[in-house]
């Protein structure tokens, strides 16, 4: 069963006249994008979630949220759930709130400039209708809450301001003289003759009130910065992932892990050091860490090297020991300059399941099962039509770009990203031959090219490529593309559905099938 991603109507463009940014130069060249999974604790402890919120993040260090509305305009999900026939309707999602995030920081101690740039985000549990979520840059995490607020005003004094003389302000315009007392003091009065700022009716007012504030029906969504995780780590985070007791979360960096709880900001543990004792000793560093979606105390990160380790917080305070380690074998004699480099794992990512972990380099996509640790269960070819320009990309830098993965909810597909602004979309069954590639595009009009399989150490190979017509520059008639100055470096799936949000430079596309 083949599914065919099509691009929504809408699309949200980052622009200087939708009020999003000030300017395309402080904007940035990706937009990190992720799901809001609504955690709901249930009879079962089990995980609910709802895809209804969506927040990305950019290079000024602003967050954007965007909120679901085809629900709202086609009922509840209860209601829909009752009707004969399904519904066919495409996800929409409109601009809910945008905040500052984090602002350009300099430490003067190490003479380094932090940029304000986005990492990460991560939805946090909800509480009383408010959304909570963390977002990091290089050095400093803050977790942020994000709820609606009724508008509240001052009510109306008994004395008529609109009878106000001299610039039509009464604090800008009235004068209060100073008058020199006997003993050498001052005293500050209003003087009748001078002041003519208030008009008061004959006789005075019968009672004077205070202005009292009254809460309106009008609401405004406001964003609070609750907590301050900062000076916790030497080097930048690249990882930030909550745990599944609601209550904890770990921060990564190239040779650390965290451990913080939510409620304090002053003190973390330090679960994970590679730092060897000689900085010259050091082999690998930590590129990626994720907790598992239900077991509190396990969570998995990838280092540098292409192996990811399994760790039990359970064992000891410091997990120096892993208790599994993922690594696939090197081939005897394919060992080049460039081999450890496009080995390094980018992103790791676990499925809904917990049984599954998928990780990313720069070559392949690959789906692990923790029960075996020899070698993946299936394997995805990406940019292996790219081994013959390593030396290119490796001069420009582009063999370090990193590129995010994810899974589907029902774990039966796997997606990542690529130059040309195109992702890839797999079918990861046992013997599922499912595959596609799409660019993120403002244009929807795409074609299907059929492409042979390619023999490969995989469960599934190019069998259908969707992509935007011939005319695209730099994409081959397999759908490879050569443009390296266009990347689709992050998107999310859907926790539910079959829908695919991607970041391509400065525009949000959603996709569905």
């Amino acid at each position: 069963m083949f599914l065919c991603f099509i691009p929504c109507i809408c699309f949200f463009f980052f622009t200087p006249s939708s009020g999003f940014v000030e300017s395309y130069a402080r904007l940035a060249d990706f937009i990190n994008v992720y799901f809001y999974m609504q955690l709901i604790l249930s009879q079962l402890l089990n995980l609910i979630n709802s895809g209804d919120h969506l927040a990305t993040g950019d290079r000024g260090g602003r967050v954007v949220l965007f909120e679901r509305i085809d629900v709202r305009s086609h009922g509840s999900r209860k209601d829909l759930e009752k009707q004969d026939y399904p519904t066919i309707r495409h996800p929409e999602f409109r601009y809910k709130t945008e905040f500052q995030s984090h602002e350009p920081e300099f430490d003067y101690l190490k003479s380094l400039e932090i940029e304000e740039k986005i990492n990460k985000i991560k939805w946090c549990q909800t509480a009383n209708g408010a959304l909570f979520l963390l977002s990091t840059n290089d050095k400093t995490i803050k977790y942020w809450k994000v709820q609606e607020k009724k508008v509240k005003k001052i009510s109306e004094m008994n004395v008529d301001a609109s009878k106000a003389v001299q610039n039509g302000s009464i604090a800008s315009s009235s004068v209060t003289p100073r008058r020199c007392l006997p003993n050498g003091g001052c005293y500050e009065g209003h003087d009748s003759h001078s002041s003519n700022d208030l008009s008061f009716p004959p006789g005075g007012f019968p009672s004077l009130h205070l202005p009292v504030v009254v809460t309106c029906q009008e609401t405004s969504l406001t964003a609070r910065c609750r907590k301050i995780y900062a000076h916790a780590h030497d080097y930048h985070i690249n990882s930030i992932s909550n745990n599944s007791d609601g209550e904890t979360f770990i921060s990564a960096d190239d040779l650390r892990i965290n451990l913080w709880n939510l409620e304090i900001s002053n003190q973390s543990f330090n679960i994970v050091d590679v730092k060897p004792a000689n900085m010259e000793d050091l082999t690998e560093v930590i590129t990626s860490a994720e907790f598992h979606p239900s077991h509190c105390n396990m969570l998995a990160y990838s280092s540098s090297k292409g192996s990811i380790r399994l760790i039990d917080l359970r064992q000891s305070a410091l997990c120096d020991k892993h208790s599994k380690m993922f690594e696939e074998r090197e081939a005897p004699g394919s060992r080049s300059f460039f081999t450890e480099i496009i080995a390094s794992i980018s992103d790791i990512r676990f499925a809904k399941d917990g049984r599954h972990i998928l990780s990313r380099d720069y070559m392949t996509l690959k789906l692990w099962d923790i029960n075996m640790e020899s070698a993946p269960v299936a394997t995805f070819q990406i940019h292996e039509y790219l081994r013959p320009k390593l030396c290119d990309l490796y001069e420009n830098d582009s063999i370090f770009d990193k590129f995010d993965c994810c899974l589907s909810g029902d774990g039966l597909r796997v997606a990542t990203g690529s130059y040309g602004n195109l992702f890839r979309v797999f079918g990861c069954i046992p013997g599922s031959n499912e595959a596609a590639t799409l660019e993120a595009s403002k244009n929807p009009t795409r074609r299907q090219v059929q492409t042979p399989s390619r023999p490969a150490r995989s469960l599934s190979s190019f069998a259908r490529v969707v992509r935007r017509g011939a005319e695209s520059p730099g994409v081959d008639a397999n759908g490879n593309s050569f443009d390296f100055t266009t990347k689709l470096l992050h998107l999310a799936w859907h926790p539910t559905e079959n829908s695919i949000a991607c970041a391509a430079m400065n525009s949000l596309y959603m996709y569905y099938a």
